[in-house]
C-alpha cells in the first residue's frame, strides 16, 4: 500500500514537470496567445524593422489586435516588408500608421497602430502607407558618440 501511494506521488510530480515544460516551451515560442479568431491580412512597409520577429503582437492602445504573420524584403523598393494578420473584430480606417515599438528599455519589440481619421477601413491585402521605422539603440549611441568627439575636436 505505501508503494503504490509513492508511485502515485511521483507520477503526480512527473506530470506537473510535463505540464511545466510544455508551458515554458509555448511562451518562449511566444505562442501561448495564440488564437483561433478570424483574421484579414494588411501589409506595412518599413525601412528598418530592428528585432521584429513573426509572432511578435500588432497592438493599439495597448490591446493586442493581431500578430505579425510574416516578414520579409522587397526587393523593388529595398524596404522590409511585414504581413500584419489583424483580427476582424477590430477595424482601421485606411489611413492608420504604424509603428515599430519596445517593450520598456530592452523588451520586445511590437507593432503599434494609431487610427486615421478616413472613413474607409482596412481590409484584406491593404497596405499601410504611413509607418514608422524601430530605433535602433546601437545606432542611437553610435551618433552620440559621434557628436561628442566632434564637440571635444571643435573646442
Amino acid at each position: 500500500m505505501a508503494r503504490e501511494k509513492t508511485d502515485f506521488w511521483v507520477g503526480l510530480f512527473v506530470l506537473l514537470g510535463i505540464v511545466a515544460l510544455v508551458f515554458l516551451a509555448l511562451r518562449a515560442g511566444n505562442l501561448s496567445s495564440f488564437s483561433f479568431a478570424p483574421t484579414y491580412q494588411v501589409q506595412a512597409h518599413f525601412d528598418n524593422l530592428g528585432g521584429l520577429k513573426v509572432r511578435a503582437p500588432v497592438k493599439s492602445s495597448g490591446v493586442v489586435v493581431g500578430r505579425v504573420s510574416g516578414i520579409h524584403f522587397d526587393n523593388q523598393t529595398f524596404r522590409a516588408v511585414a504581413t500584419l494578420d489583424i483580427e476582424t473584430q477590430y477595424t482601421f480606417p485606411k489611413d492608420s500608421s504604424a509603428s515599430i515599438l519596445t517593450s520598456g528599455l530592452l523588451g520586445e519589440q511590437y507593432i503599434g497602430l494609431t487610427p486615421g481619421g478616413e472613413d474607409e477601413d482596412l481590409k484584406q491585402g491593404s497596405e499601410i502607407s504611413y509607418t514608422q521605422s524601430a530605433v535602433v539603440l546601437e545606432e542611437l549611441i553610435s551618433k552620440f558618440l559621434y557628436n561628442s568627439a566632434d564637440q571635444g575636436a571643435a573646442e
